[in-house]
């Protein structure tokens, strides 16, 4: 049974923000702070998820418990916002993060990304420190992250035939496990997310970092986030691996685990801090 609270959210009419040139008007939802001394909450998003998906709606619940604020969004071409799919881009869903953070957030806040939106949370967290707005970020927890994931986990992965689909047509199309259509690449979403690649060098977000990580993800190998970690050189990073998890990271005791993440993360953790679950 879904709690009250998630259930009264479900029926929350989304307000917009006008985003970009020309503008896409990006559906987002807010839940004002009670306890204005908790840094707020931020929910980033999975590459074709949305803002009432399993785990935004539990971090919802544990925001209305805590007093936190609460803030989350859809990507132009995701959710309720405006926009197709397949014109979207890493560098538009970005524009689009860093304008809903910087106009609908008040105080220091946890980026929460998961998979696709945890590569967006970094490149936040880069943006922001930047351009002298690292006060805005308490911390970063990271679900699964699959930073880079345009170039190493789809176009690296893609067979012969799927690369000439894409050169010959612009697109081509991968099987999905959570859905029965098959999802569209295109040849921008790979050309532009190549100016946006960040495993190449150190990264540095100037805040303290938790990530989650399912060892039976089959989407994001949890490799990879031990590859992310020796990247984070600088910011105080935990790893935590949990043995039996997949990609969705949803079941009770993978949100429990999220919960305590969020609780935890302003207790500076050691230095590449590896824990097991």
């Amino acid at each position: 049974m879904q709690s009250q609270t998630t259930t009264a959210a479900a029926t929350l009419r989304p307000q917009f923000l006008a985003v970009g040139a020309p503008a896409r008007r990006i559906a987002f939802l807010r839940r004002p702070a009670v306890n204005a001394a908790l840094p707020g909450l931020v929910w980033l998003g999975g590459f074709m998820s949305d803002m009432r998906a399993t785990k935004a709606s539990f971090l919802d619940d544990h925001a209305a418990k805590t007093g936190r604020g609460f803030l989350r969004f859809d990507y132009s071409g995701h959710g309720e916002s405006e926009g197709r799919f397949e014109d979207g881009t890493i560098g538009a869903w970005l524009e689009e993060s860093l304008a809903v953070i910087r106009a609908e957030s008040r105080g220091p806040q946890i980026l929460v990304g998961s998979s696709m939106g945890g590569w967006l949370a970094l490149l936040c967290a880069q943006a922001l420190a930047a351009s002298g707005e690292a006060q805005r970020l308490a911390g970063l927890i990271l679900i699964a992250p699959a930073a880079d994931m345009t170039e190493r986990l789809i176009f690296d992965q893609l067979s012969p035939q799927l690369r000439r689909d894409l050169e010959k047509n612009g697109r081509c199309f991968l099987p999905s496990a959570y859905s029965a259509s098959p999802y569209p690449i295109t040849r921008t979403l790979i050309e532009e997310g190549r100016k946006h690649l960040i495993l190449d060098a150190t990264v540095r977000t100037h805040c303290p970092i938790h990530v989650l990580q399912g060892m039976n993800d089959s989407d994001v190998p949890w490799t990879y986030a031990t590859r992310l970690v020796e990247h984070l050189a600088g910011d105080p990073v935990v790893l935590t691996l949990v043995k039996d998890a997949e990609h969705r990271f949803s079941r009770p005791s993978d949100l429990a685990l999220l919960a305590q993440a969020v609780e935890s993360l302003i207790e500076t953790p050691a230095q590449g801090e590896l824990t097991f679950e």
